[in-house]
């Protein structure tokens, strides 16, 4: 069969029905499952493709850059001077960082795709005869989809059925405000719904929408975290140090009459020695690892700087329903007040209630209702249905009953109360019960009827949601930890008090909708100081609505907290994507997710607890990584300078330069997966620390070199080319001792021990050096194996002093960051 393409004019003209006839599809029962297969064929997926570069083209894009520039400058003047082994080397270090740097690039891509197949959005679409859960991806033209509150819409639709939809269609037309959209019109893909419900018949997919002919799709590169800039940021301080002694060097050897082009050969590889070569694929080994594990422990990131944010947190605000507790709905004795019984309550609640919905309240309506035909024949004669809004807290549904037109509405029971007008014995009766009800932890749903321009209140439908099994114990697990732990509800103060009590929380309430009544609900300029502590202080905040959280959390981050928010709601997006760490947990809106940088894929916050601590270990193994790095440039470099400027000679050869920096950055690859100490406490990268530690101990390196080499040049009487091999074994070496010994905190030692991938590498790379020092190979002059053994246990003697000094500085800062502890 051929299909026909519909474009946007077309469709803006073409009523509903021959539409409909020309997408071959019927508005009343959808697609086939078989008949959107068939059509995919001919339309194709509904994404955009973005535009793949060749693997080749990638591969060579890592000759290019500051780095690879530098080495190939190396190479080439190898090649001026014919000194062929460094040209060989130099050439082989150009490569393996390009192959290490593609197959980490690989591999993460490879991770990140997994992780966006996991947060594949979905769309609610008429198949087979039934509203069903679908790929966004499997849409297909002619398929009919529901369209609610917080959905990015999936594809090019036209409105066939509901009453109004507002949508955010911004990002399309730059417009700030808010679009009506009703019966006829179309909207595009990629615009999110922000009220109410409404049908659409899909008429464009892919790259034939809107969104598809107008915009190329460009990967999403996210800000680099504050962690990641400091490291670079270093990594250029590096470069300009290692460049200053590199001039200073080659300035000093010209006026002692070495050859310019042999010199700035050796400066040029000193220099590519000393720059973090491997710090691209290192970091990128590690975050994409590390996301990886995360989504193994259900929580996906979307957004990699949230790793280090979480890190740091230490305030947790996270919403009660289905987090803190089972998100488990069972009904309880309801309140009569108008309803002559239950079943009359529970058939008009169920009337105001969505049929096809994954809301747990209105599935619970629905599915309390004894008398299905009632609410089917109730539900025909439904003129039109307005979902619950959270602004107006209520959802009602205006049907035609053989009485008249009669107004059915549920929602927070205050909201529906107050809508009695004359009626102040039975509100205030009313009202007295709803605190009654809380006070013994109920949650409550008025439930009310309009006949004839009168209201009625028909009763009170009670919820009972109990907490999650591990809710109290994660709150203190989060405490132990230095997070802080903030519940947010909608619900009441009496609920919210008898809630926060089961889980350990202080008394203290906050009632935001009191407490908020002056103050903007995007502007924390306007919480006063007085108010902004009641907010620090609270541990429950009780009647918020959705724009509150935004305000709070501002407040927070004023007082210099790292705030994680949870949300799952459309209007929760400002406040997660304001938070430090946004956090969608399980079956939030797609306009929550696209805000949030975590994606919680179980319930409950024990995975929050479980992505800090994990966390926490990725920072740390960042953190190793810098310290050595730049004890690394520091040792190397100024022991070289050190050495050629007090004693007129090359201490180690262009070729011993290079095979260091070859050899290092293997078992720097396997520190994504070593082993670390998880911090108690929220951490923050502190730049001026890392270096102040790193530069103890590189100093230390260079004086202990420095001690070395005049032990071979005076007391082992070695010659010039003995006496390189000498040092270049003892700083490979002692390389990845100094390695061991910054991995943690604590004494080398002890616990937490190398993980495995680590340890091996590093013996496996030492042996290889041991046997080009005894063996030579033609690389380097072979070294008596006495000197060689005598090289190793110089090199693991000075471990424990330098793992003293390790210690004393961190007891240091730790004095200095808690001078009265």
């Amino acid at each position: 069969m051929d299909y026909e393409r519909i474009g946007a004019e077309d469709a803006r003209k073409l009523e509903a029905s021959e539409m409909a006839k020309r997408l071959v599809t019927d508005l009343d029962k959808g697609l086939t499952g078989q008949e959107a297969s068939d059509r995919e064929k001919f339309y194709g997926k509904n994404t955009i493709e973005s535009k793949s570069t060749p693997a080749w083209l990638e591969f060579l894009s890592f000759f290019w850059g500051p780095i690879p520039w530098t080495i190939e400058a190396a190479a080439i003047l190898s090649a001026l001077v014919r000194h062929w082994s460094d040209l060989i080397i130099i050439s082989l270090l150009l490569v393996f960082n390009a192959v290490i740097g593609f197959l980490q690039r690989s591999k993460a891509e490879k991770a990140v795709d997994a992780l966006r197949e996991k947060l594949a959005l979905k769309a609610l679409a008429l198949r087979d005869g039934k509203w069903q859960q679908v790929r966004s991806a499997d849409l297909v033209p002619g398929d009919m989809v529901r369209i609610q509150a917080g959905n990015i819409l999936p594809a090019d639709v036209k409105l066939v059925d509901g009453d109004f939809l507002s949508v955010d269609q911004s990002s399309l037309t730059g417009e700030s405000m808010l679009v009506m959209k009703e019966n006829g019109d179309i909207c595009y893909s990629g615009v999110v719904a922000k009220k109410g419900s409404m049908k659409g018949l899909v008429y464009a997919t892919g790259r034939d929408t809107y969104f598809g002919k107008t915009a190329e799709l460009v990967s999403e590169a996210s800000a680099k975290s504050h962690f990641n800039r400091a490291i670079l940021s270093i990594g250029k301080a590096l470069i300009f140090i290692s460049v200053a002694l590199a001039v200073v060097l080659v300035a000093v050897m010209l006026i002692k009459g070495s050859s310019f082009l042999t010199l700035l050969q050796f400066a040029l590889i000193l220099v590519v020695a000393s720059i973090p070569a491997a710090l691209p694929a290192v970091l990128t080994v590690i975050m994409s690892r590390g996301a990886v594990t995360l989504a193994k422990a259900k929580a996906v990131v979307t957004h990699l700087e949230s790793i280090e944010e979480m890190a740091g947190m230490d305030v947790l605000c996270s919403d009660k329903t289905g987090t803190l507790t089972r998100n488990q709905l069972s009904l309880s004795d309801p309140y009569l007040v108008e309803a002559k019984d239950e079943e009359e309550l529970m058939l008009a609640a169920a009337v105001a209630s969505e049929d096809a919905t994954e809301d747990p309240i209105d599935k619970l309506m629905v599915g309390a209702v004894k008398d299905k035909k009632s609410l089917a024949d109730l539900r025909r004669n439904t003129e039109h249905f307005q979902p619950f809004d959270p602004v107006n807290k209520r959802s009602e549904a205006l049907v035609d009953t053989p009485e008249g037109k009669e107004l059915f509405v549920k929602g927070a029971p205050q909201v529906i109360a107050d809508l009695m007008e004359g009626k102040d014995e039975e509100v205030k009766r009313v009202k007295d019960e709803i605190t009654e009800l809380a006070s013994g932890g109920l949650r409550t749903l008025g439930v009310a009827r309009k006949q004839e321009g009168s209201w009625h209140f028909l009763g009170l439908v009670t919820i009972t949601d109990p907490l999650r099994a591990d809710a109290r114990k994660t709150i203190e697990s989060a405490r132990n930890m230095g997070v802080g732990v903030k519940m947010i509800t909608g619900d009441n103060v009496a609920i919210a008090r008898k809630v926060g009590k089961e889980l350990g929380l202080s008394k203290e309430v906050f009632a935001a909708g009191d407490a908020f009544k002056d103050v903007k609900a995007t502007d924390s300029d306007t919480v006063s100081a007085d108010l902004s502590g009641k907010i620090a202080r609270a541990d429950i905040f009780a009647e918020v609505f959705p724009e509150h959280k935004y305000t709070i959390v501002k407040a927070l981050q004023a007082q210099g907290h790292i705030v994680g928010m949870t949300g799952d709601g459309v209007n929760d997006a400002p406040a997660l994507k304001q938070a430090d760490t946004g956090i969608a947990v399980k079956g939030a809106t797609d306009a929550a997710q696209a805000a949030a940088g975590v994606v919680l894929t179980s319930e409950g916050i024990g995975v929050v607890i479980q992505t800090i601590e994990e966390a926490r270990r990725i920072f740390e193994k960042m953190n190793s990584y810098a310290i050595y790095r730049i004890t690394e440039s520091i040792r190397i470099m100024f022991f070289v300078v050190f050495a050629m400027v007090a004693f007129g000679f090359y201490p180690i050869t262009a070729v011993m330069i290079i095979l260091l920096a070859l050899l290092n950055d293997v078992p720097i690859m396997t520190l994504a997966s070593d082993n670390v100490r998880v911090s108690a406490s929220p951490v923050r990268w502190n730049t001026k620390k890392i270096i102040r530690m790193a530069w103890f101990i590189g100093i230390f390196g260079v004086f202990e070199t420095s001690g070395l080499l005049l032990l071979g040049r005076n007391q082992f009487h070695l010659d010039q080319a003995s006496l390189q091999t000498l040092i270049f074994l003892k700083l490979a070496v002692a390389g990845h001792m100094t390695l061991f010994v910054t991995r943690t905190k604590g004494r080398f030692w002890k616990r937490p021990y190398p993980s495995a991938p680590l340890l091996w590498s590093a013996i496996g790379t030492k042996l290889v050096v041991t046997l080009i020092a005894g063996f030579g190979f033609g690389l380097v002059k072979p070294l008596d194996w006495w000197y060689v053994g005598a090289t190793w246990a110089y090199c693991f003697f000075w471990m424990f002093p330098l793992d003293g000094i390790k210690c004393w500085l961190y007891r240091r800062f730790e004095r200095e960051a808690n001078p009265k502890s």
